[in-house]
């Protein structure tokens, strides 16, 4: 297994981390629209915002993370990409469940009145395993989806 603790893998991740922060914005977005304003079960608006970040993701990273990977298949590396992001669902969404049902509660006692403390909860919660799967998600794409790009070397580079 190659190292991924060079300077064009940093590099690499840090873009993995920027289409991630969009994809951020627009799971907390569809998560609060669905969740806040349309009173869609939780869990379910998280499992559909989850959905749209990976689709965002996928074509974000293809063409701007991993540039090289392009020559692949795209039909090939999405179902891959979804089934990593399965995984990470797997991961995401009993984390999500168990981290609101602590910090709803928690944050009841230190809300003000300009936020419930569902609000609050909901949010904690999805930033956290937000943070949680994005690293499975970088790891095991870079390893399995993206594997065509030799590690450390960009499309500069070769």
């Amino acid at each position: 297994m190659s190292n991924l603790s060079g300077a064009t893998e940093k590099i690499r991740f840090g873009k993995f981390a920027l289409v991630g922060i969009a994809g951020s914005v627009i799971d907390f977005g569809v998560f609060n629209l669905l969740a806040t304003l349309l009173a869609v079960d939780s869990i379910l608006a998280s499992a559909i915002s989850f959905s749209l970040a990976v689709i965002n993701n996928f074509v974000l990273n293809r063409i701007w993370t991993f540039p090289e990977s392009r020559s692949a298949p795209a039909l090939k590396q999405l179902l891959q990409f979804a089934i990593v992001s399965l995984i990470g669902l797997g991961i995401r969404l009993p984390l999500f469940a168990w981290l609101e049902s602590q910090l709803i509660p928690l944050a009841g006692k230190i809300h003000q009145d300009l936020v419930t403390a569902t609000f609050i909860g909901h949010n904690v919660s999805l930033a956290l395993v937000i943070l949680v799967v994005m690293l499975w998600n970088f790891i095991a794409n870079r390893y399995w989806t993206f594997k065509m790009v030799p590690i450390g070397v960009t499309k500069e580079q070769k």
